[in-house]
């Protein structure tokens, strides 16, 4: 058992987000930062971060979890353990870290029925790791079904003390990474039967109002005239994006899902569930409160009443609410516009369907079940991982039927994927690669030269498409899905499995306490895996008539 190691160069530098409390219901503290060699305790904890009560799944006691703070070329060791008890939550966990590639440790990659099965409760799970040539905004996030959208997301940054751009910004640490999050007052295990769930309200970091709600905390970032800030914004959205700005202030891109990108100038910026942006904001505005705004695409949001909302405030300004204006943008983020700033360019042929491997993907959805090329992705009860150390390396002998790719290895891939039906725009995420964006969705332009490049991106609306590359040099099998929680448990996801013969080759040797994870999850009773079963289905019954049917227990998704 590892114990929780601070990094003290980084708290030093530590003048955390201040924060207003108006209510006694949910008690602030100063941001906690962990290093890369920790623990992660999850357990239950009731909380009430737009000022409504519930019971919720959290990562040391808090939403968000705690920062995760390492340093270029750290590795990792992140001991995830399982206290849960509440019985109307799932009780089994996985811990997925968003944006790092695990190459050479597919095992560690947190997708449970891809890479591993379920920590089961009163358990815990060792994940050792390195990301010797990644820096920049990630996060980690329950990869467990629809767990995380009960609260089990935090941010995760490596920090690079040669950063090519670090003459752009004074301020870089805990107190400007940004976390946007939606929030529910009924638990998830309920919300996945109902087709069309909305979000209670949306929460920055960790702190929000609802309609109609209490006057409950914002949060406040507090700056100091004339100094430079680089704010990572991570969107841990379980499904709206958001449209986010701060008044009275440009912002300059400079990352985008751990890739540096040429400096972009705008004043809004969409992101979508499951990505980040560093962007540089410059204090250069006179001593005043001014609205930092996340508008999510739902119906009817605002910002009456402070929703949707948090503070930026200048040090010497009044401890009260804003009283700056929201004004239409005139130079909003088009995702064309962002280049890559390291070794620009996409791999291969530099021609439409040229690569060594070309994909053609279409979702669609009927009856709310989603389908990636007419196949709907249902969780295997044996990860796809431990079916290829089993013998399994052809599409054919992979479960789930017609869910499973398989890519050679170093070969160029093109995606092209569009979307059909409601429910988008979609963000794609794929685990284990950044990809080049050869063409956004809603654009005709394809750029092979300096496309930006990621890790998540929008499908954009039915009809449009979006092309993406990448090369297959990380073996192992990959989840490709989308990264609205609700989309993903229902059926939008294939597996990208890259050559199984080499991941059989590196990956012969596991750690013990992966292969015990199989065993102990499928030992256990419908009750041991929580999740309300029947009762939450009854329950959801009274929300809506749009609702999934029923399984006969919780996926292992």
């Amino acid at each position: 058992m590892l114990i929780p190691v601070l990094i003290a160069s980084i708290i030093s530098s530590i003048n955390a987000a201040a924060i207003v409390s108006r209510s006694q219901s949910y008690p602030l503290s100063q941001p906690t930062v962990l290093g890369p060699k920790t623990r992660l305790t999850i357990g239950n904890k009731v909380i009430a971060p737009d000022g409504f009560e519930r019971s919720a799944t959290l990562v040391d006691g808090v939403f968000p979890g705690p920062l995760i703070a390492a340093q270029k070329g750290d590795d990792f060791a992140i001991e995830v353990v399982n206290e849960l008890r509440d019985e109307s939550m799932f009780l089994s966990t996985s811990v997925h870290w968003h944006g790092l590639y695990q190459n050479g440790t597919n095992y560690a990659d947190g997708a449970s029925s891809v890479t591993q099965c379920p920590i089961a409760q009163n358990h815990s799970f060792l994940h050792t790791f390195s990301a010797p040539n990644q820096a920049g905004t990630y996060w980690y996030h329950s990869h467990y079904s629809v767990q995380y959208c009960d609260g089990l997301r935090g941010p995760l940054v490596i920090y690079d003390p040669h950063d090519p751009l670090a003459h752009m910004y004074d301020i870089d640490d805990a107190s400007t990474v940004i976390t946007l999050s939606d929030w529910y007052h009924t638990v998830a295990t309920v919300l996945r039967y109902v087709i069309g769930n909305t979000a209670s309200s949306s929460l920055i970091n960790g702190l929000g109002r609802y309609a109609g709600g209490p006057m409950s905390a914002l949060a406040v970032i507090t700056v100091e005239q004339g100094k430079r800030y680089r704010m990572r914004l991570i969107s841990m959205s379980c499904d709206p994006n958001f449209q986010f700005s701060v008044d009275g202030h440009n912002l300059t891109v400079i990352e985008a899902d751990g890739e540096l990108t040429e400096p972009l100038v705008v004043d809004q910026l969409q992101i979508f569930a499951g990505q980040r942006y560093s962007v540089v904001l410059v204090a250069d505005k006179p001593v005043d409160n001014y609205w930092i705004r996340n508008l999510p695409n739902t119906a009817n949001a605002s910002y009456e009443g402070g929703t949707n909302s948090a503070i930026l405030r200048y040090n010497g300004a009044r401890e009260v609410e804003p009283a700056t204006i929201n004004t239409a943008s005139k130079i909003p983020l088009a995702e064309t516009n962002l280049h890559a700033l390291i070794n620009p360019g996409a791999p291969g042929i530099p021609e439409y369907r040229k690569a060594d491997i070309n994909l053609n993907l279409e979702v669609s959805v009927n009856n709310g079940i989603f389908y990636v090329n007419n196949a709907t992705f249902k969780p295997p009860t044996v990860p796809v991982l431990l079916q290829i150390l089993s013998g399994a390396q052809e599409p054919s002998q992979l479960l789930p039927n017609g869910s499973v790719i398989v890519l050679k290895a170093d070969k160029v891939v093109e995606l092209t994927l569009s979307t059909t039906g409601f429910g988008g725009p979609h963000p794609i995420h794929l685990h284990g690669h950044s990809f080049d964006v050869i063409q956004s969705a809603g654009n005709s332009t394809l750029n092979y030269v300096n496309p930006v490049r990621r890790d998540v991106v929008s499908t954009g609306s039915p009809g449009q498409q979006v092309v993406i590359r990448w090369v297959t040099d990380n073996s192992g099998p990959w989840f490709l899905h989308c990264h609205i929680d609700w989309h993903l448990e229902a059926g939008l996801a294939v597996v990208m499995a890259e050559s199984p013969s080499g991941t059989r080759a590196h990956l012969n040797h596991m750690p013990h306490a992966w292969d015990q994870l199989c065993p102990t999850f499928d030992s256990l009773t419908p009750s041991q895996l929580g999740g309300g079963d029947l009762k939450s289905y009854e329950e959801a019954a009274n929300i809506s008539t749009l609702l999934y049917p029923p399984p006969p227990l919780p996926s292992m998704k």
